[in-house]
């Protein structure tokens, strides 16, 4: 068991003694694949702001696990790529990521999924495959 100890800016002082003692800072280290990616790029993204790190940990990991990952993370990953070109200004890609991505089939759910993996799902509606149920 854990405790931490932590102050806020008012000076009051917090105790949290139920922290699990397998805390994982950088990743899953259960992931693999693909999955493994998307946690790795999510992570250089949200958490040390590097778009380019992220943009080459997805391209790579796309090429190399791509066709054994589910469609779902495919999907994904896809997406993310596509929202990461334009925040970078590279779309020599987007048009081959387009394509791949139509053509991937998503429930509802794993479309739901997907959306809530980029910022902003609205530009992927073009893209995005319709659900088959």
């Amino acid at each position: 068991m854990w405790t931490r100890l932590w102050s806020t800016p008012a000076d009051a002082c917090f105790i949290q003694r139920d922290e699990p003692a397998d805390v994982e800072y950088g990743g899953s280290r259960k992931l693999q694949g693909l999955a493994r990616v998307l946690d790795d790029a999510r992570i250089l993204r949200e958490f040390e702001n590097d778009d380019l790190a992220a943009f080459r940990a997805l391209n790579s990991g796309l090429r190399r696990h791509g066709d054994s990952a589910p469609a779902v993370e495919q999907a994904a990953a896809l997406a993310a790529l596509i929202e990461l070109s334009a925040a970078l200004e590279q779309p020599d890609r987007v048009a081959e990521w387009d394509t791949r991505l139509r053509q991937l089939s998503l429930t509802g759910e794993e479309r739901r999924r997907v959306e809530s993996a980029v910022a902003d799902p609205t530009p992927l509606d073009r893209w995005m495959p319709p659900s088959d149920g």
